[in-house]
């Protein structure tokens, strides 16, 4: 089983840092390329460009909760939640 995990691309694990601006504020984000390809993904589903979906996210954050403890870790959640959605209606299908 393990096989499956160990023996993926090291390119999916390997970090990217990213320049941006979140709501007109510059700043760096370091994630996996799998998450980065992930929200790639996202963003490109929902119209926009990665940097315009951060933003939107982050702004929607600020506004229900505050200021998030750690916004790469909610990125992460946030590409983990998609997955699930992606291949939640895959799964039904399958029964």
């Amino acid at each position: 089983m393990c096989q499956v995990f160990a023996g993926q691309n090291p390119e999916r694990y390997a970090s990217t840092t990213r320049r941006l601006r979140l709501n007109g504020q510059s700043t760096s984000i370091r994630l996996e390329n799998a998450f980065w390809d992930t929200l790639d993904e996202i963003a490109a589903a929902e119209g926009v460009s990665t940097p315009c979906f951060l933003s939107t996210l982050h702004a929607e954050v600020l506004e229900l909760r505050g200021e998030p403890e750690n916004f790469t870790s909610l990125l992460r959640t946030t590409c983990l939640i998609y997955l699930g959605q992606v291949t939640a209606p895959v799964a039904v299908a399958a029964e």
